[in-house]
């Protein structure tokens, strides 16, 4: 996006380089993630007001160590360095680094020599969140210290005449206490941003894209009600209107009455009329007596394809197709090791874009996910649709760990439904990053009344997360889930026992299949 000021990460391989964009983009300034090794011709065109060294698993004494242009690094624009960038920054200028004889990992207090930049309104002692192996063993003369730790001689330094501040722990990271305010310095006190990416302004000037790209040509989306499909659906259509063909395959293992309430929602906010296909039983036959995860995904992955290609065939006249592609989804397809040009291939729906002769449009494709949510407000969306969890493509049928049935999916539908009206009727909902049900392969025996029962056990599931990457089990409370039980047990037919999934990822992954 050429309309925002911009600040460019260099990327060298640190498992926190999108934390880093994140917080960024938190203080309503717009950053992109590039590889290291951009060609100095595409910074220039790019025109960034100010640059970020990530950290790296690297050493910058490694012979493959990675090494940017170094014309780069003289554009005199402002440089924050971080980790392996300081080593960087003070091996280009002819400092020394070497071999850390103690390492530091983890949490650690530096003490503050040099409130006037980076640190200003910042205490004389801050926590802060180190991860090196390498230390910087003495500096040019064109570097001085401006932080340091017990292990760390030079923790921060900066540059006497250059805007280049060098940082040797990681202010990106919720550990380091001060790290927002540090970001915030650098980028409004030393490289003078002026806060201008904001929902509002996204908005505004991707309509302006989209019509220039569209002009009066159609677009077909394929919508689930999701998150992502939503947003991109209402931003398409503030822009197009009815030049939008929002098409809705309800495959049947959706959540209870999802596609109509989908269907409605639209309607009410937008008075967007959606096509909804409704393929239950085609999917469902196609699922007939198998159980293994990786067959049902197949079968529901091709089947979804056949059934949207065939809708969309219908529409001769459009010329695009829109795909709720996110941030993170272009910056992983694009080592740091080298740029690529290719998009995973799980968002170009099955290839109908070549097989069809049509053009993407992917309006999303520079924001995380918070930033999805905070444009879907803007534009009017529902709460239920921009704040809800989730949801696998898949549906519930890996929520089903055996082969999946009409009876099967009814069950779950209403196990899940009542698990998510719990939370929400408690306040719970968005206190947890994902929350949903599993129907598991085995029955057991439970008394009800005077009678034995032989009848299904569901599990319970909600995680914490940021990306998915990584999760802890939420520790939601014993009269919550009591209560819930309760609820299940009683009002749904053919339960009697309930479990709470209690394992976190690693080692366990958050869906069961």
């Amino acid at each position: 996006m050429t309309n925002h000021e911009l600040v460019l990460i260099l990327d060298f391989g640190s498992q926190y380089t999108q934390l880093i964009a994140k917080k960024i983009r938190k203080l309503k300034i717009y950053c992109e993630i590039v590889p290291f090794n951009i060609s100095f011709e595409e910074v220039v065109a790019k025109s960034p007001k100010a640059i970020v060294l990530s950290g790296s698993p690297f050493s910058v004494n490694m012979p493959s160590s990675p090494i940017p242009d170094q014309r780069i690094l003289e554009m005199n624009l402002p440089i924050l360095a971080i980790c392996y960038g300081m080593q960087l920054i003070t091996s280009v200028f002819g400092g020394k680094v070497v071999r850390a004889e103690k390492k530091e990992y983890g949490h650690t207090r530096i003490e503050i020599i040099d409130h006037s930049s980076i640190f200003h309104n910042l205490g004389k002692f801050e926590e802060v969140w180190m991860s090196h192996g390498d230390a910087v063993a003495e500096l040019s003369e064109e570097f001085h210290r401006i932080a340091f730790s017990e292990n760390s001689p030079y923790a921060a330094i900066a540059h006497q005449d250059k805007p280049i501040i060098a940082l040797q722990f990681h202010p990106e990271v919720v550990h380091t206490v001060g790290g927002e305010k540090m970001l915030e310095n650098f980028l409004i006190r030393i490289a003078h941003f002026s806060k201008d990416w904001t929902a509002s302004s996204f908005i505004e000037s991707s309509i302006n894209e989209i019509r220039q790209m569209v002009g009066q040509q159609k677009v077909i989306l394929g919508l689930s009600g999701g998150v992502d499909s939503s947003v991109t659906a209402a931003l398409l259509y503030k822009a197009i209107g009815k030049n939008l063909i929002p098409i809705l395959v309800d495959t049947g293992l959706l959540r209870k009455n999802e596609a109509a309430e989908v269907d409605k929602a639209f309607k009410s906010a937008f008075n967007m009329e959606l096509i909804t296909v409704n393929a239950e039983d085609i999917f469902l036959e196609k699922l007939g007596g198998i159980a293994d995860p990786e067959q049902k995904r197949k079968i529901i992955g091709n089947t979804f394809i056949e059934i949207f290609e065939k809708e969309a065939l219908k529409h001769p006249e459009a010329a695009f197709l829109a795909q709720g592609t996110l941030y993170p989804d272009v910056i992983e397809s694009v080592s740091f090791k080298g740029p690529s040009a290719t998009i995973k291939s799980h968002h170009n729906v099955g290839g109908l874009p070549e097989k069809m002769n049509l053009k993407l449009v992917e309006p999303l494709r520079e924001l995380f996910k918070d930033e999805v949510r905070e444009v879907g407000r803007n534009l009017g969306l529902p709460a239920k649709l921009v704040d809800r969890h989730p949801f696998p493509g898949p549906g519930l049928a890996i929520r089903i760990i055996s082969d999946v049935s009409r009876e099967k999916v009814r069950l779950l539908q209403d196990i899940d439904t009542i698990f998510i009206e719990e939370l929400h009727k408690h306040g719970l909902y968005k206190t947890t990053w994902q929350a949903f049900a599993v129907l598991l392969p085995i029955q057991s025996v439970g008394v009800m009344g005077d009678e034995r029962t032989y009848e299904n056990v569901c599990a319970l599931r909600a995680v914490n997360s940021v990306d998915g990457m990584t999760a802890d089990w939420t520790e939601l409370p014993y009269w919550f889930l009591k209560r819930v039980s309760n609820r299940l047990i009683n009002e749904v037919n053919g339960i009697n026992r309930v479990v709470y999934d209690i394992s976190s990822k690693p080692p366990a992954t958050i869906e069961w299949e």
